[in-house]
């Protein structure tokens, strides 16, 4: 255990056994920044709402704009960056195409966020 001056502290020390498991088990930053990215998308009222719309139904784009009083240029926008990130995917019928969840992970992760907000 080593002992160092600090700004802060008058002493502080390191642990060298919490700094080996920090190290060992610490992600590369560049999946550290794709995290960050990813919780950024989720940064945004309307992709939530919209994620909220597809937890129950599949939709295309004139529905999704309906349901939540917005217009479809507006409804795109954001299903783009949804659809870029990996969060929701589409098909296509005749000349519409229809928005759903990507997988269940993103249900996940909107689910696991409202438990945490609902603990405090």
């Amino acid at each position: 255990m080593e002992k160092h001056k600090d700004e802060a502290c008058d002493y502080y020390e390191i642990h060298e056994d919490s700094m080996e498991i920090i190290n060992k088990t610490m992600p590369e930053e560049t999946e550290l920044e794709d995290l960050a990215d990813l919780f950024k998308i989720f940064g945004d009222s309307t992709r939530i709402r919209i994620l909220f719309v597809l937890f129950e139904t599949e939709v295309c784009v004139c529905d999704l704009a309906k349901a939540l009083n917005m217009t479809q240029s507006a409804i795109s926008h954001q299903l783009r960056i949804l659809k870029q990130n990996k969060l929701v995917k589409n098909r296509r019928e005749g000349k519409s195409i229809f928005y759903s969840l990507a997988d269940d992970h993103v249900r996940t992760i909107i689910n696991q966020g409202r438990e945490h907000i609902e603990e405090n």
